[in-house]
């Protein structure tokens, strides 16, 4: 099991105090898996099963997404994944994220965790280029605490997947994506979710 990070609150204050001084505008960044089988939020056993045995469905399918979520109104910017999450398909959402992101007019500051396609040499040109407006900042290892859209996921999770059966997986990308619409526009769940000041 990785160990905690030493004073994991010390790049929180450092964020928040960049959010503050209002010349810049704070995104978080991630991907995630939604499976088709397996997403249980609660059941019921009978009380003369004192360790019971929860099987699931033996398929691995799942739907792939890179997310990034604006601190400060809670704007949403999301793109499916249909191969793998690499250095190529981590490029593209990120000229999407900047297109995206530069309309504010502000400096775009990107939380990242330490994924190795993160700090790939195939974009490490286009990032020194553009770290002037758009810059990404990489968070301690093992600490997926302080990365605001983990929240995020977990949301989406238990209102479009928990407790669900999907015939196909092609229904989970539909139930997640109809949740994540909503959000392309500032809005306050996303804004309360996300919050670090």
């Amino acid at each position: 099991m990785p160990k905690p990070t030493p004073n994991g609150n010390r790049p929180l204050k450092k964020i928040a105090e960049v959010a503050l001084c209002g010349t810049t505008d704070v995104w978080s960044l991630d991907e995630v898996h939604f499976q088709q089988h397996g997403s249980r939020c609660r059941m019921w056993i009978p009380p003369e099963c004192k360790d019971p045995v929860v099987l699931h469905h033996p398929t691995r399918k799942s739907v792939g997404y890179f997310g990034a979520v604006r601190l400060a109104d809670g704007k949403f910017v999301f793109q499916r994944e249909l191969s793998a999450f690499n250095a190529d398909t981590f490029w593209t959402f990120m000229k999407k994220l900047r297109r995206i992101s530069s309309h504010s007019g502000r400096r775009v500051l990107v939380l990242a965790d330490n994924a190795r396609y993160h700090h790939a040499v195939l974009h490490a040109d286009w990032r020194s280029d553009c770290a002037e407006r758009f810059s990404l900042l990489y968070l301690p290892p093992y600490s997926p605490e302080l990365n605001p859209i983990e929240r995020v996921w977990k949301l989406t999770r238990r209102l479009a997947t928990h407790n669900r059966y999907f015939a196909h997986v092609e229904e989970v990308a539909h139930a997640v994506e109809s949740l994540f619409e909503k959000w392309r526009a500032a809005n306050t769940t996303l804004s309360k979710l996300c919050a670090i000041i």
